[in-house]
């Protein structure tokens, strides 16, 4: 296999799908001892060590299950990555959007049902 850079940047985000975000806000702010920097009716985020935690509330529309928990992987390209990994064979999920600023993710099905959800978030920082 030839060894070339990964498109992956690393772990960026994780969100939470939950049926009450208000009560979520309350658990998770105790929980980690840290107050929502953004908070809006359709998603609650927490920046905890300069990484994502984020609230999501729980699709109720027959088929439009999210899950409980989605994890996003950071990439620079995120159309290119997206299309490279349905092109091995990924099924769609969730074709790349923007979600505010210049923030995108998108998310795909792995062969095995997983959902693989990547981000493209150009104010990303960890810190020093």
């Amino acid at each position: 296999m030839e060894n070339k850079q990964s498109p992956m940047l690393g772990l960026r985000t994780v969100v939470y799908m939950v049926e009450d975000l208000e009560k979520a806000k309350a658990w998770y702010a105790k929980a980690f001892n840290a107050q929502p920097y953004y908070d809006t009716p359709y998603y609650v985020g927490f920046n905890i060590g300069g990484y994502e935690l984020g609230l999501h509330p729980k699709e109720k529309v027959q088929g439009t299950d999210n899950g409980t928990v989605q994890t996003y992987w950071g990439v620079e390209d995120i159309q290119k990555v997206y299309d490279s990994l349905i092109e091995m064979g990924a099924a769609k999920h969730e074709a790349p959007n923007n979600v505010g600023g210049d923030i995108a993710v998108a998310s795909v099905y792995d062969p095995w049902k997983n959902i693989i959800g990547i981000i493209y978030n150009p104010e990303f920082k960890l810190p020093k």
